[in-house]
């Protein structure tokens, strides 16, 4: 889908004042999607120099997925959180995955911001409920988590915390697919959601085979990215076991699941690959080394592949 196709999609919904609470990676992102849209979009960033560098980032997005450079005419970058909220009818917090700065930042947005405005936190772990504890007025507090880069991810979870309204659901639901998102309700608000906990219990096998010397790091890569990994595109894991029948995938479960990994908390492999600085990309070596052109090669793979599949979707 390309950002022009997403502003004719918006044409039928109505274009409301959004805000944005951060202006990093994903706060730009989210800002950028919305305006794309149509909306008129204000981002609220305290760090000078991040806000400094918001509508850049923007552009530089722009040309790499060959978007309307006026998009970024539709978003305001401010220093003030109560003027980045006044009139907001949308308001989305993309704030570092800190439960205490979350908590801090909604409960200044339930007094800034007008009564009738949704109030969404783009956190990607944290339970919507904790975020909203204490608030008065938590039916309009709901979880977006959008995924990295929001610009080429389809996905939004919209996350139902304890209190939160079926009238802000609906509304979230139908404002993420005016502007071209998916989104997909999360009826129960538990840490990571859908899609992080899949990610993560595959990466908890992963790792768990990585120490026990099963296989090394690249040859385990290899054979989720030619073997299943080519099919998630078009078939999810319970469309699958109803494909291959819910009798063989009993008698699979009844093998294997005995032998999975059962770490409650992180693996003592990953903790010591952190304490010797072995961090990944940032560090140059994690599970595996890395060069700069390796790194580099890597990113590209991963833009263009997501650029295309893109393109592909109706």
């Amino acid at each position: 889908m390309t950002e022009s196709s997403l502003e004719d999609q918006a044409v039928t919904q109505p274009r409301q004042p959004i805000a944005i609470i951060g202006g990093g990676l994903m706060g730009a992102g989210i800002a950028q999607i919305f305006a794309a849209a149509g909306h008129q979009v204000k981002v609220f960033e305290p760090n000078a120099e991040v806000r400094a560098g918001v509508l850049d980032r923007v552009r530089d997005v722009l040309k790499l997925v060959s978007g309307d450079p006026a998009t970024v005419d539709r978003i305001t970058v401010v220093d003030n959180m109560a003027e980045a909220v006044a009139d907001a009818f949308y308001v989305t917090e993309a704030a570092p995955e800190r439960l205490d700065l979350k908590r801090a930042i909604f409960a200044q947005l339930e007094t800034l911001a007008p009564r009738t405005a949704i109030l969404a936190s783009n956190t990607s772990v944290i339970p919507i409920t904790r975020i909203a504890e204490g608030l008065a007025t938590p039916d309009r507090v709901v979880g977006t988590h959008w995924w990295n880069p929001p610009y080429l991810v389809p996905l939004v979870e919209v996350v139902q915390a304890a209190n939160t309204s079926a009238a802000t659901i609906d509304t979230t639901m139908a404002l993420l697919r005016g502007i071209g998102k998916k989104p997909a309700h999360v009826k129960k608000d538990l840490p990571g959601f859908v899609a992080n906990r899949l990610q993560h219990a595959l990466w908890r096998e992963a790792i768990a085979m990585v120490a026990e010397g099963i296989c090394d790091a690249a040859t385990l890569d290899d054979c989720v990215k030619s073997s299943f990994g080519l099919r998630l595109p078009v078939l999810g894991p319970l469309e699958n076991a109803d494909l291959v029948g819910l009798d063989l995938t009993l008698d699979i479960h009844k093998t294997i699941i005995p032998e999975l990994d059962r770490h409650a908390g992180p693996h003592e492999f990953l903790e010591k690959l952190v304490a010797e600085g072995k961090l990944g990309f940032k560090s140059g070596e994690g599970f595996r080394r890395w060069t700069k052109p390796e790194i580099e090669a890597v990113r590209v793979r991963l833009i263009n592949h997501l650029v295309a599949a893109r393109q592909k979707t109706p």
